[in-house]
This record gives C-alpha cells, sequence and structure tokens, in this order.
C-alpha cells in the first residue's frame, strides 16, 4: 500500500485486472477511507445539537449531531455509554469526544463517540445537579429545616424587581385576596451580574427589620441563564437561614432552582406564592360570621342555663326562722338518737357481761373432785407398783434358780473335773495333752497341778 493514499502498489492476487488497470472493490476502498480518516482526524471534541437519537436493545447508542450548517451521524456503544452522566434528549446541546470513522459495510461516515457531555445550557444544569448535590448532602434542603407559613401573616414581603411582572402579579393576588394586609418590597434585580448578591442583600435586610411575618423571592419564567441568579450558593445559604418564613416563586412550573429547595416552601409561580401567604378575606369573613353565630348561640344558651339555675335556687330558698326550726328539730332527733344508743350501750354490755359469767361458772374447775380423783389415781399407781415389784422379784427368784443349774460348779459336784493348760486353756482333746507337760484340773472341792506321764487317747469313752 502507498504510505500517502493506502492505494495499493501492486494489484493483490484476488483483485481484478481491466485492461491491465487496478480494479478496487468498495470494501477495500472502504478500508482505505476509514484509515486515511483515522489518521487525519485525532481524538477531539465536537459539538452540535442532538437528533434522531436511539438506544438499542443492545445499550449503544446512535445519534447525529447537527449545527446550522451540516450534521453527522454518531454512535456511542454500551461500553463507553454506560460511563455517561446523563442520556441525551432531542435537543440538547451536547460536546462529544470522538475519532472520524467509516462504517464500511455501508460507506457512511459517522463519528465513534467515547465521550459526552452538556455544552450551553447543559453546563449550567451540570454546575445545578452538582450544586444541588452538595448542599443537599449538608442537609440544607432536609424536611425538619423548614417551618411552616403563618396562617395570618400580619405584613408580607416580597424580594424581587420593581419592574418585574412577577412583582404585579404578586400585589394583585394579594389585593384579591387579603387587601387588609400590608406589602412591603425589598427591590433588587432578578437578572444580570450582581443579582444574586443584591438578592441576598434584600433577604438578609427582610431578617434583620423583622417587619414582615413572611418573605416572597420571585420572578417569572425565563431560560436556565436568565433564572441562574437564583441558583447561588449564598443566597440559597442566606434563605435557609433567614428567621422569616421564605417562600419561593421563581419561574413556571417546570422550573426548578437552588433558592427553591433552600426555601421553606416552593411555589410553581410567583402568583402561587402570593396565593400560599395570603389568607383569603372571604373565606376569613365567612368563617367570622361563622363564628360570630355560634358565639351569639352559645351565649344565649348560656344565659338560658343560668336564669334556670336561678329558679332552681329560688325554689330552694327558705327563711331563716323556718331553717333555725328545722335546725332544733334536727338537733333534737339527733339528741334523742345519742340517748337511746347510749343506753343500748349499757344494756348490751349487761347482758354480755352476764353471758360470759355464766359460761366461767359452767366452766369453772372443782377442786374437790380433783383431789379426791388425785388421791384414787395414786392408790392406783401404788398398787400397780408394789404388784410389778412383786412380779419382777419372782422373776429374778426364777432366772437365779436356772443360773443356778447351768453353773459349772454344779457340774464339778456331779464329779466332773475341768482341765485347764499351762496358759488357762480348758483342754478339750487328748491330742491337747503331752507327755511331760503340767496341766491343772479343777474339782468341785478345789484344783491339783498335775504332771502328765503319758498320754493314751480312747475314744469310746461314755458320759
Amino acid at each position: 500500500m502507498n504510505r500517502d493514499t493506502d492505494w495499493p502498489d501492486s494489484p493483490a492476487p484476488d483483485m481484478p485486472m481491466s485492461g491491465g488497470e487496478l480494479v478496487l472493490p468498495v470494501s477495500a476502498l472502504n478500508r482505505a477511507i476509514a484509515n486515511v480518516l483515522e489518521r487525519a482526524f485525532p481524538l477531539a471534541w465536537i459539538s452540535g445539537e442532538v437528533s434522531n437519537f436511539t438506544r438499542a436493545a443492545s445499550g449503544h447508542w446512535y445519534f447525529s449531531i447537527k449545527d446550522a450548517g451540516a450534521q453527522i451521524r454518531c454512535v456511542m456503544f454500551r461500553g463507553r455509554a454506560q460511563y455517561a452522566d446523563f442520556i441525551p434528549r432531542e435537543g440538547d446541546k451536547i460536546e462529544v469526544r470522538a475519532l472520524v470513522a467509516m462504517y464500511e459495510p455501508r460507506g457512511e461516515l459517522q463519528l465513534n463517540v467515547e465521550q459526552v457531555r452538556r455544552t450551553g445550557q447543559g453546563r449550567l444544569f451540570e454546575a445545578f445537579l452538582k450544586l444541588k448535590k452538595q448542599l443537599e448532602s449538608e442537609g440544607l434542603f432536609d424536611a425538619d429545616r423548614k417551618r411552616a407559613l403563618p396562617p395570618h401573616p400580619r405584613a408580607i414581603g416580597v424580594v424581587t424587581s420593581l419592574a418585574a411582572a412577577a412583582l404585579r402579579d404578586v400585589l394583585t393576588t394579594i389585593v384579591r385576596r387579603a387587601p387588609h394586609v400590608p406589602v412591603i418590597v425589598y427591590p433588587a434585580p432578578v437578572q444580570g451580574v450582581d443579582s444574586a448578591a443584591r438578592l441576598r442583600e434584600m433577604v438578609e435586610l427582610a431578617g434583620q427589620r423583622a417587619e414582615v411575618d413572611v418573605l416572597i423571592v420571585c420572578r417569572g419564567g425565563g431560560s436556565i441563564e436568565d433564572l441562574w441568579s437564583f441558583n447561588d450558593e449564598a443566597l440559597a445559604r442566606t434563605i435557609a437561614s433567614s428567621p422569616i418564613p421564605v417562600v419561593s416563586g421563581v419561574g413556571h412550573e417546570t422550573d426548578f432552582t437552588i433558592a427553591d429547595f433552600a426555601a421553606d416552601l416552593r411555589a410553581p409561580t410567583p402568583t402561587g406564592a402570593a396565593e400560599l401567604v395570603s389568607p383569603q378575606r372571604a373565606l376569613l369573613l365567612r368563617d367570622l360570621s361563622q363564628h360570630h353565630g355560634q358565639l351569639a348561640r352559645a351565649f344565649e344558651r348560656g344565659i338560658e342555663r343560668r336564669a334556670q339555675q336561678v329558679d332552681w335556687l329560688a325554689r330552694r330558698l327558705v327563711s331563716p326562722a323556718e331553717r333555725l326550726a328545722r335546725q332544733r328539730q334536727h338537733i333534737d332527733q339527733l339528741a334523742a338518737r345519742l340517748a337511746g344508743a347510749a343506753a343500748r350501750t349499757t344494756q348490751n354490755a349487761h347482758a354480755r357481761f352476764a353471758l360470759l359469767e355464766m359460761r366461767w361458772r359452767r366452766h369453772r374447775p372443782d377442786a374437790e373432785a380433783g383431789l379426791k380423783r388425785i388421791d384414787q389415781a395414786s392408790a392406783r399407781l401404788t398398787q400397780a407398783f408394789e404388784r410389778g415389784h412383786e412380779r419382777r422379784i419372782a422373776r429374778v427368784r426364777e432366772l437365779a434358780a436356772r443360773t443356778e443349774l447351768l453353773s459349772p460348779r454344779r457340774t464339778l459336784e456331779r464329779g466332773y473335773a475341768a482341765v485347764l493348760d499351762a496358759k488357762g486353756h480348758a483342754v478339750r482333746s487328748p491330742a491337747a495333752l503331752e507327755r511331760g507337760r503340767r496341766v491343772t484340773v479343777h474339782l468341785a472341792d478345789g484344783s491339783a497341778d498335775i504332771g502328765i506321764a503319758d498320754v493314751q487317747p480312747r475314744l469310746d469313752a461314755e458320759f
């Protein structure tokens, strides 16, 4: 291939020749063009407006970007698209970082997009989202910090431009709904270089003066650039820290600003903000009329109840003389009841004493009968002891006689003898006798030491 043109220097074996000239296939031509484009146009940022955006089932993005004079097709593959911070919509102004390439099968020029970002309004929107996320993470938008609006404000403050149509809408609404409530305007530009600072100063001034009960920060609709003053961080912090409840009514219903989130309440429009802070006079008068009627009826019913109570008390009222007579009669009754109670108490005490005395006499012990029973029991005990003693003496004598019969001495008296060896042990067998040994023989009338001359055992002795 020729490096400058990417044309083939010599025909490939599969390339056809016509009249000695090289004939290129379409695929080779498109491939050569693609190579030239990739080298000639490095990775760059291109801006344009989105059109014909399509998100395929595969996750790839297909769209075109255009300006007033031309357009070009773009493709962003899923591997790149999944890292994008947003999905482009029809009409969005964006910037793409892409390579100029060719889709060879169809020979179409396209941009292979690697990165996408917003441009113009998109960059402002990105700044808006970044600031919103930061303040939200700090808790500046927490619902717990929001304050309720006063139901009946004594005065209403409005921070806006004196030339703004929003001011006329707010004043017209308040005059229609609550003409009795005064309105104090804190003028500040709502668009321009110093508008955010002036708005912040007016909100702070309203808080310092403390001459209104609720504050409206508002302006009419416009582009994001027109509303950008209300996306100021310092203004949002001032609104959040204001000692007066703040209602934000910036732009139309679809417009959102940082001031909307920092305020205690967001209204879709300036007119809506005026309706939120101003009680409707007609409804207040109707409620007042109803409460007046209820109070009048309650007052009449109270008077009727008290008149009835006076009549009831009058019927209970008696003369002092009659009251004294009744009291004397009551005292006499109490005295009679007291005397009767004392007499009954004495009678009851006497009757109870007589009953106790009767019970005591019935259960009083008889000493003479007791002594007599003791004497009888003592005599029986003595007789029983003597009989037992005699029985025990007879038993002892009987046992002594039996013991005497079994005494060894009685056995010796019948002619027997007891033979003991030198150690005092009884000799029971002739085998225990040895010649030359000495034994002791106990007889009925005494004992004798005997030496054994000879031992001749005999087993035929009879006793």
